[in-house]
């Protein structure tokens, strides 16, 4: 099967780039979008100078529990710089967000409960909520990965979004927002 179709198959219509999104960034932006691919992982990340913005991990079905997970994540701690991703709120409905977020937790990742993040949909029109996760090897601020997350949503996320979807997403001071430790609690606590 299509590293893509993998992806698409795993992850929510609303959290996808299309193909063509995808294929361009991996061509046009291969200074800083990568895939890692196997026979049971791909993984898709943008590495900047001071961070990795993991964009999709997927791992098969067959070979979760195996550690191929945490080997892939090991390999973007190697590189010494914050790791951020984006996760869907906790679905107690669907198993695979709690499992997602426990992972993750294993992983050391943390919450970053000052950051907001809304998007529309481009694929839906509706409104999807993301929390964001983050790993700072160096005790990188809340505030650091805010602006890390910016710079990815423009250089990634948008990234001639009108061209592959016939609209734009709206402006990354609509989509994220920081608030001084208020805003939500630790999702990862209670994991």
């Amino acid at each position: 099967m299509h590293w893509y179709e993998k992806l698409n198959k795993y992850f929510p219509i609303e959290e996808m780039k299309s193909k063509e999104h995808m294929e361009t960034l991996l061509e046009e932006r291969s200074d800083i979008y990568h895939k890692d691919e196997g026979p049971n992982h791909v993984l898709m990340y943008a590495e900047l100078d001071n961070f990795v913005f993991i964009d999709y991990l997927f791992v098969s079905k067959d070979a979760r529990g195996q550690g191929l997970g945490h080997k892939l994540i090991e390999k973007m701690k190697e590189k010494g710089k914050p790791i951020i991703l984006e996760v869907e709120p906790v679905n107690y409905e669907e198993t695979d967000t709690e499992k997602r977020l426990r992972f993750y937790k294993r992983e050391d990742f943390t919450h970053a409960s000052s950051i907001g993040y809304r998007r529309r949909s481009l694929a839906t029109n509706e409104i999807n909520e993301m929390e964001i996760l983050y790993w700072a090897p160096n005790n990188e601020s809340e505030e650091e990965i805010y602006e890390a997350m910016k710079k990815t949503y423009k250089l990634i996320h948008t990234y001639r979004d009108q061209e592959f979807y016939g609209s734009s997403y709206e402006r990354v001071e609509e989509v994220l927002t920081f608030k001084e430790k208020e805003q939500t609690e630790n999702i990862l606590e209670d994991i």
